[in-house]
């Protein structure tokens, strides 16, 4: 488990990143018992992905290397 993680672990409020835009594009993030739960900040009624802890710390691991980074 990543420190972000482990210390939003027993959360379960919405949030953002401090980077997002300020016109709404962005995504917004809650830990809840055992899940990570994201949703479109623009749509908060909308749907919501749930994640593993060890599917969102496979993820965060991929941001951080660059995997997603566009060319």
């Amino acid at each position: 488990m990543n420190e972000a993680t482990e210390n939003k672990s027993q959360s379960t409020g919405w949030f953002k990143a401090t980077f997002s835009d300020n016109g709404g594009g962005c995504v917004e993030v809650a830990f809840h018992a055992d899940l990570v739960l994201v949703r479109d900040s623009k749509d908060p009624h909308g749907p919501v992905l749930r994640f593993t802890v060890p599917e969102w710390d496979a993820f965060l691991c991929g941001v951080y290397a660059g995997e997603f980074d566009q060319e």
